[in-house]
């Protein structure tokens, strides 16, 4: 007999934690392997996780609606079939007190469904423990939340909507407190505090926002940034994609972007740098045969950056068709943890957002990260010294001095340069 301990598991290599969002199985029922035991939600990903046993469920230690950090067990399968149902978690499951101040307790497991209580019902709907905390903290009343439209699952209230809620000004959404050293901020991220006469609004940092501001800090701590900078010249590819971008909408439903080209030339890039696609682990260069490429992709929530794997396998269509299926999963938070992680090298486009030169942040535990702004007319000298109008574009690569020195990196930003300068996109769709 066996007691298999089911984990909060990790849905990416920035998240921390994971809210449990329903249970599929109770306390009692038998579950197959593989079969979905619940759905766990974060600031970037839902997803549902399976059972790694055959066997019967002993105990649910959390509510739905609890976060939980990543690596905490949550629940107890028993592989006999005839096994006890356990009055109360094991000693070695107890939450510690970070994870009980950000969730209700953990439930005692029984035989009967996890289910809301009165007081968790207003209007007969139901409202998840996190929300009735947010909710009481920025000083929204239960009754009051029955005017939000929930975006959840049968229209449940989540955390994002009470957010968008509270600060559209809802009433007593934002805790207004006397002056002093210590103003408190509600979960929902909307205080506001006076001191010496000057208004002052405090946010408080969302799970997301931790998450990204460890791992930023962890980064620039953990490796040397260097950035190498050069100017692109995009005026064949810009016509060229014109010519081909309406059949290839039509083809394959898709928009041809700049972002298909600029990952197609990083992937033939690292190819011919194959350092650039490693890691370091301790004293060791960890050089990777297969090239995953994450592409940082913006959501209403911030940027997540999905992989898309095997990417040295693919042609232009074919990068073009995965980061498709990845961007609508990210929009739709139905990205998976296999998407977000195993990344080898990144891709990031300020551009997209205006802007000329960015110098972003090395993603660990990569090495590099490919930046490129925007695509803007400019005139050029020539190499015969001729004056003409070109569409140019400044690409950055970003890469670890503890590995790169200035002349690889500087190589393969070249490398970089010469596809996107030398491509012909009809030859490669």
């Amino acid at each position: 007999m066996a007691r298999i301990e089911v984990v909060m598991p990790q849905m990416g290599e920035s998240i921390t934690t994971g809210t449990i969002t329903k249970w599929h199985k109770n306390v009692g029922d038998v579950i197959e392997l593989d079969a979905i035991l619940l759905e766990i939600s974060t600031d970037k990903v839902e997803s549902e996780i399976p059972s790694p046993i055959q066997g019967k469920v002993v105990e649910l230690l959390y509510p739905e609606g609890a976060t939980i950090d990543v690596g905490r067990p949550i629940a107890i399968i028993e592989d006999d079939m005839n096994a006890e149902v356990s009055a109360a978690p094991a000693a070695k499951t107890e939450a510690p007190k970070a994870a009980v101040a950000a969730s209700p307790a953990p439930v005692a497991a029984t035989a009967a469904p996890i289910q809301a209580s009165q007081e968790e019902e207003e209007g007969f709907r139901f409202y998840t423990p996190l929300v009735k905390a947010m909710a009481k903290e920025a000083g929204v009343a239960l009754s009051d939340l029955k005017h939000i439209k929930g975006s959840g699952a049968a229209g449940r209230v989540n955390k994002a909507d009470l957010e968008a809620y509270i600060a559209g000004g809802a009433k007593g959404s934002a805790a207004t407190h006397k002056a002093g050293p210590t103003p408190t901020a509600a979960p929902s991220g909307v205080a506001q505090t006076r001191s010496n006469g000057d208004r002052v609004e405090i946010v408080a940092m969302d799970n997301m926002r931790k998450a990204i501001a460890k791992n930023m800090v962890l980064s620039k701590q953990t490796s040397p940034h260097v950035n190498s900078i050069d100017e692109i010249d995009m005026t064949r590819l810009v016509k060229a994609r014109e010519k081909i971008k309406n059949d290839f909408k039509k083809r394959e439903g898709i928009n041809l972007t700049y972002s298909h080209f600029v990952l197609y030339a990083i992937v033939q890039a690292l190819k011919e740098h194959p350092l650039i696609n490693a890691s370091i682990e301790g004293d060791n260069i960890v050089i990777k045969k297969d090239i995953h490429l994450g592409c940082a992709v913006a959501t209403p929530t911030g940027l997540v950056v999905p992989v898309i794997k095997n990417a040295g396998d693919l042609n232009l269509t074919g990068i073009a068709r995965q980061l498709d299926v990845l961007a609508t999963k990210a929009k739709t938070k139905k990205l998976t943890m296999d998407d977000l992680s195993g990344g080898t090298y990144t891709f990031t486009n300020n551009g997209s957002f205006g802007t000329l030169i960015a110098t972003p942040v090395i993603l660990q535990p990569q090495i590099g990260i490919f930046c490129t702004g925007v695509i803007k007319k400019r005139v050029m000298v020539m190499e015969d010294d001729a004056i003409a109008v070109r569409s140019m574009m400044y690409g950055t690569h970003t890469y670890d001095h503890r590995l790169i020195d200035g002349e690889l990196g500087s190589k393969f930003l070249a490398s970089v340069k010469h596809h996107l300068e030398t491509m012909n996109p009809e030859n490669l769709i």
